[in-house]
């Protein structure tokens, strides 16, 4: 089979004004970046009034380091669901840098279910997330100025500061740094660090604001730190929401591109799902839910991750309805090392490690039957995938009741994904969705971070320092006890521990930390030794990255 970047070079994709036809949006709502890319003004989806399309969310089971697909079947189920003759758009995250030139490699499909053009879109796309970074980074550079003027006896207590600084890049040394050094000219002395974009509050903020007022609103609401007299300072105490929102003024628009099949795709926003809510902008899915009869969105890793946060978050924003149909990734190889293989061997058959690791999935499959949305189980095929192990996946599968179906739009593109589309339109139609939350936004924050625990983690309990709790029951006395909780944990496993594979039984979840994110309105919750800015593997993606001297980039996956 020819490589990612064979086919996508052979395909031939179509000028953005034709994709925009498509869903009814003239060339007047359109502002291009070249010829198969453009942003979308506000304004393009108001002429269709309350329209409602379905919304399908695609999840999965606890990912390999390499991943299951997730992205590759959301584009193939909406190519596979215009196939049937459905008006479908795929909603999708924009890819960070981070894991670009990091261990995954680029975040546009794969096979014959990719996203065009794949090169731009994995480097700098239309600039959305350098203005998240411009816009967190004035705020930063904004707090250490008031820090300069006013010294510690000011508005802010230096020694109290939370909001740090962000680039969109795997850098572990800028994890903790010391800024300020040298002399009064430089500013105050004080510990900070870096973390990564894709966990910015301001990357949270735009993918979960109503529109550009709700935006600069949210904003001004970021929580900064501590005045001396411990009262919390917030950015609109430092009037920095106009000018970020300024530097976010184009990023709010959603981005249009298509699959290599011609289906419109939205791509917007580009939160990761084990530091942060793991979902595309609210503007982006509203938009294509008011364009289309269907739209296909994803939620970052598994479904104790991503899925938990669109159900808990995002929905609770009320501006994004519960799913009307879930699917649920998973792949032979990730059961197999659920079942005790080792990675560099998932691809030999080994029918048991299957039926081992098969309560991985297990699991998986009962969260999404906690929030009551009716899903079906997607077998992402691999060539090294043999009939036993199929077979053996099948089995379990029913065994549990649940709906289930081979995937294969890899290798064959839209045309791999009827049967799971179809199954997806049956689910819908016949099974019924009885959506329901998790907790109760006024059960205080230490219950909620119980109840994901218990529930969706399967942890015996949750542990957590003094200092921790105390901290925690802080942000309830400022007020922000209501707010749903925002869990950064690893995404190797069900539990806090990378290492603990299959489906853990009986640990506790130990809480490491915890902070304030006012302006997107959640509470982010730390577990593990989870980092939030990440560093490079052994030999990064960026090793194999080059460009010829005609223009083209090689190397890119």
């Amino acid at each position: 089979m020819p490589s990612d970047m064979e086919i996508a070079i052979k395909a031939e994709i179509n000028l953005i004004e034709e994709i925009a036809e498509k869903l009814g949006i003239s060339a007047k709502h359109l502002e291009k970046y070249g010829k198969y890319k453009a942003k979308i003004s506000p304004e393009a989806s108001q002429k269709k009034g309350d329209k409602k399309g379905k919304l399908i969310m695609v999840t999965a089971m606890t990912p390999t380091p390499a991943g299951e697909g997730k992205t590759t079947i959301s584009i193939g189920l909406a190519d596979a669901l215009n196939q049937l003759g459905k008006e479908t758009v795929v909603a999708l995250r924009e890819p960070s840098l981070g894991p670009v030139f990091g261990m995954k490699g680029g975040a546009t499909g794969g096979g014959y279910a990719q996203v065009a053009p794949r090169d731009e879109i994995n480097l700098h796309f239309t600039g959305d997330i350098h203005a998240v970074t411009a816009a967190h980074n004035l705020l930063s550079a904004m707090v250490d100025n008031r820090l300069h003027f006013d010294g510690s006896c000011g508005k802010l207590d230096c020694r109290r500061v939370s909001w740090k600084r962000v680039m969109d890049m795997d850098d572990r040394v800028l994890r903790e740094i010391v800024v300020g050094i040298g002399g009064p000219l430089r500013g105050i002395a004080r510990e900070t660090g870096f973390d990564i974009t894709a966990a910015s509050e301001v990357m949270a903020i735009l993918c979960l604001a109503e529109d550009l007022k709700d935006l600069k609103k949210r904003l001004g609401n970021i929580f900064i730190g501590y005045s001396p007299d411990r009262k919390p300072v917030f950015a609109r105490e430092l009037k920095a929401e106009g000018a970020m929102a300024a530097l976010l003024k184009d990023a709010v628009k959603p981005n249009l591109v298509q699959t290599l099949e011609g289906t419109p795709a939205l791509i917007h926003g580009g939160p990761f799902a084990n530091i942060a809510h793991g979902t595309n902008t609210i503007i982006a899915t509203r938009m294509a839910l008011q364009l289309a009869d269907f739209v296909v969105t994803e939620s970052g890793f598994g479904s104790d991750l991503g899925a938990e946060k669109f159900f808990n978050i995002v929905v609770r924003t009320g501006q994004i309805p519960p799913p009307d149909a879930c699917v649920l990734v998973a792949t032979l190889r990730a059961l197999k090392l659920h079942g005790g293989v080792e990675l560099g061997k998932v691809y030999e058959e080994n029918v048991a490690a299957v039926e081992q690791g098969f309560e991985n999935l297990q699991k998986h499959i009962e969260n999404i039957r906690i929030f009551g949305i009716p899903f079906v189980v997607a077998l992402n095929r691999f060539p090294t995938d043999t009939e036993a192990e199929i077979n053996k996946i099948l089995d379990l599968c029913q065994k549990e009741k649940v709906r289930v179906t081979q995937c294969e739009v890899h290798s064959k593109g839209g045309q791999g994904g009827v049967e799971l589309a179809r199954e997806v339109l049956n689910a819908i139609e016949e099974d019924g969705s009885q959506f329901q939350f998790l907790y109760p936004l006024d059960m205080p924050l230490v219950e909620k971070i119980d109840v994901i625990a218990r529930k969706v983690y399967g942890a015996s309990s949750v542990a957590m320092e003094g200092k921790i709790r105390r901290k925690i029951r802080r942000i309830e006395r400022e007020g922000f006890g209501n707010l749903p909780v925002c869990i950064a944990k690893t995404q190797y496993s069900l539990s806090d521990d990378d290492e603990a594979l299959g489906r853990p039984r009986d640990f506790v979840l130990i809480v490491t930390d915890a902070s304030l994110s006012s302006g997107a309105g959640f509470v982010v919750v730390y577990c593990g030794d989870i980092m939030t800015m990440p560093g490079l593997p052994k030999i990064p993606s960026a090793e194999r990255i080059d460009i010829e001297e005609n223009g083209k980039i090689i190397g890119l996956t």
